[in-house]
């Protein structure tokens, strides 16, 4: 068996300080084939640890050293400040370079989007594409028997079966230290995501299919995460968590039975949902939806791929007010047909939304192997070689981008629930970090006072 080192490279904490859970799951999967792990997670360890990297490889002497890569960017055409974060993963296989000859396997999210470009940039000997638990231990097994390992490994075909999902490995220093900064971890209940969004690389990572995992593990899993962390809080990181099949509810229906007393988040789709329904994901602790609405208007929703329309968001909406469960939007300006006109409508309809917050980007962050990079080349806003590696943005062809960001801009003035740039809403959550209060934090927007009268602040749950 070999020692191997796992990495977190994430030291971004805007919109929260996030749970490296693909760590986690790929530690219990080379614990179950016998290896001897440690977790080095980059954030913790700079802001609790003040240990450097140097020191536990020293230390630890791994036979082997991965390293987990959530993010290229933060996907937000109007970041002020550092937003490409590949210049730190360069800097961390050099680092490991220097302090042991060890083979470097880089892995998740961000490789498996652009592995072979991501991997030339760093410098690492080898990376994972898709699922880390199975692809890494036979990479391990290729590398000690010197059997011509891949630089490239993966997607492995069929996809990891449900009963393969290992129940993350957890570390309590690590998971006080995010609930403490954020508030929540992170859980995922399935993989996966059937939708066929031109823009977005979910199905590239995770397959175009839900794959499930146990009702009954996640419900244990959850059950420890309480009784042996402490944890209160929690957020499903499921690409969307309302699938069309309603094994969603099946599980909201299994938390109200274990009572769990566990409040959580997830991301959804604005499919057609009762109030019923609502009512009973709030009895199983549902707090704050995050809706991936998208586009504002019709014709850019059909631009971008959905199979819904406005009415549906606004349906959505209106049933979170009902069972008064907060919910935030999510929407993209500029995608594949958009105009001055549309422009002009989704603005008219994000105002119709009553009690939500909502957060605008502007343009759409073009990645590899996503249905978006054929339209851009098509129209002639990136070349088909284009890597992509570095920050690159879809605005349909006549709109303005600087134009565009004014007509938001205006729209937007002294409102307190919308917020453009994305940052702008980032200031507004530190702001509130900073009085106390933990957790999404932009649900307490909808709770706070928007005239000139000043009430005491209360320390949110978690």
């Amino acid at each position: 068996m070999s020692k191997v080192l796992l990495v977190s490279a994430n030291t971004n904490m805007e919109p929260v300080a996030v749970y490296p859970l693909g760590m986690a799951l790929v530690d219990a999967a080379l614990q179950r084939q016998g290896h001897e792990t440690r977790q080095f997670d980059c954030l913790y360890d700079r802001e609790v640890q003040n240990r450097g990297l140097s020191q536990i490889l020293d230390e630890f002497r791994p036979d082997v050293v991965g390293v987990s890569v959530r993010n290229i960017d933060n996907v937000d055409s109007m970041s002020t400040k550092d937003n490409w974060y590949l210049s730190r993963v360069r800097e961390i296989v050099a680092q490991i370079r220097r302090n042991l000859a060890v083979p470097v396997v880089l892995g998740g999210p961000a490789v498996s989007i652009m592995p072979e470009t991501i991997l030339n940039y760093t410098g690492a000997d080898h990376c994972i594409v898709g699922e880390g638990e199975v692809a890494f231990n036979l990479l391990i097994q290729k590398i000690k028997n010197n059997d011509a390992p891949p630089r490239i490994m993966g997607p492995l075909a069929p996809r990891m079966k449900t009963r393969d999902f290992c129940s993350p490995a957890y570390h309590g220093n690590l998971v006080s230290f995010y609930n403490n900064q954020s508030g929540m971890v992170n859980y995922q209940t399935k993989r996966g995501c059937p939708f066929g969004c031109n823009y977005c690389s979910y199905p590239l990572i995770e397959g175009k299919k839900f794959r499930h995992q146990d009702i009954g593990l996640v419900i244990e899993n959850l059950k420890r995460l309480k009784t042996d962390h402490n944890v209160r809080t929690l957020f499903f990181t499921d690409s969307v968590f309302n699938d069309p099949g309603g094994r969603f509810l099946e599980l909201a229906q299994a938390m109200v039975r274990a009572d769990l007393g566990i409040k959580w988040a997830a991301y959804f789709r604005p499919d057609e949902i009762s109030i019923e329904e609502l009512l009973l994901l709030k009895r199983s602790g549902l707090y704050a939806v995050e809706l991936g609405s998208d586009a504002a208007c019709d014709t850019t929703l059909a631009g971008i791929g959905k199979t819904f329309d406005f009415s549906r968001i606004t349906a959505f909406n209106d049933g979170c007010i009902k069972a008064e469960i907060p919910c935030a939007h999510f929407f993209m300006f500029g995608g594949p047909g958009e105009t001055l006109n549309t422009i002009d409508e989704g603005l008219t309809n994000i105002a119709g939304l009553k009690k939500t917050v909502a957060f605008v980007f502007s343009g759409i962050r073009i990645l590899p192997g996503t249905a978006l990079v054929d339209i851009a080349v098509r129209e002639g806003i990136i070349r088909s070689d284009d890597t992509l590696i570095n920050p690159t943005y879809y605005v349909a062809p006549g709109v303005h981008k600087s134009g565009m960001d004014e007509k938001i801009t205006r729209a937007f003035f002294r409102k307190k629930d919308r917020f453009f740039p994305p940052e702008k809403g980032q200031m507004r959550m530190k702001a509130l970090q900073a009085f106390g209060f933990k957790g999404l934090l932009w649900d307490m927007v909808l709770k706070m006072p928007t005239g000139k009268k000043r009430v005491p602040c209360k320390k949110l749950e978690t």
